[in-house]
């Protein structure tokens, strides 16, 4: 596939159901709207949003990740609109472009290690090559969570320079703002003179908190995860890619070559 070609873009994310009829449930898309909406801290996403309606949520949904409008489906598959998914790639290739002329400061962090850390290294690749600097802040950073099985401790690691959680000798999935906020905490405290980001390349909570902290943010969302897209809908993230957020790796490759070429960044 030629990167620059949108319409075989198209048809691969299609296909491999990254947009299109996505396997995110309907079900599950619908409770995590009304988390989002009772303001439940693991659904903020570290955003301090205004008060949404779940009738509001459901059309922003609509309007910025393509889900089903309708509230009388409740159950079964729901869709992510592939042509706003092509769009808000080609918003955030623009920005990434924009960071490899000026040659910013970017900080890179993904709660989806698994499937997306691809798509970040390549990023981080191309913006190094092009003389940004890469923050790798907080490194080694951890805290305790209670989960099912008792007491973990997740620490912040870095893939180069791509900050995610570990758990123990496995990256971690996570929707938390807690790794964010210690990461731009050090930067602030630094007793020298450290660089702000100029952007924050992300998801989750890593993306809320340094939208929140009013960093100009680029990021990915599944269509179950709204806070994100309020983010954006607010004003607090500059671009809310919707795609699906968790299928095999490889998938994403002909998405790479198609931000990176809407950065100017291939060769």
């Amino acid at each position: 596939m030629q990167p620059y070609d949108r319409a075989l873009l198209r048809k691969h994310l299609l296909q491999t159901r990254i947009a299109g009829d996505v396997a995110t449930p309907r079900e599950g898309n619908l409770a995590h709207y009304r988390r989002m909406v009772a303001k439940d801290p693991g659904y903020q996403f570290g955003l301090t949003l205004k008060d949404w309606t779940f009738d509001e949520t459901l059309d922003m949904m609509a309007r910025l990740c393509g889900v089903n409008p309708d509230p009388r489906h409740r159950q079964g598959a729901d869709t992510i609109g592939v042509d706003l998914t092509i769009a808000a790639l080609d918003e955030m290739g623009a920005r990434i472009g924009q960071a490899a002329r000026d040659q910013q400061t970017v900080l890179l962090a993904t709660g989806h290690p698994g499937p997306l850390m691809g798509v970040y290294r390549a990023v981080e690749d191309a913006l190094h090559a092009a003389g940004c600097t890469i923050l790798t802040p907080a490194a080694g950073w951890s805290y305790q969570v209670i989960t099912a099985n008792g007491s973990r401790v997740r620490e912040i690691v870095y893939t180069s320079g791509v900050a995610a959680l570990r758990t123990g000798s496995r990256l971690q999935h996570t929707h938390d703002p807690n790794p964010m906020q210690a990461m731009l905490q050090e930067l602030r405290d630094s007793p020298e003179p450290h660089p702000w980001p100029d952007l924050v390349m992300a998801d989750h909570g890593w993306a809320g908190t340094a939208g929140e902290a009013g960093i100009d943010t680029v990021g990915f969302a599944d269509c179950n995860d709204p806070a994100l897209f309020a983010g954006h809908a607010e004003g607090k993230i500059a671009v809310t890619v919707p795609l699906d957020d968790g299928v095999f790796p490889e998938y994403y490759e002909p998405m790479i070559d198609y931000l990176l070429d809407r950065a100017g960044l291939t060769n």
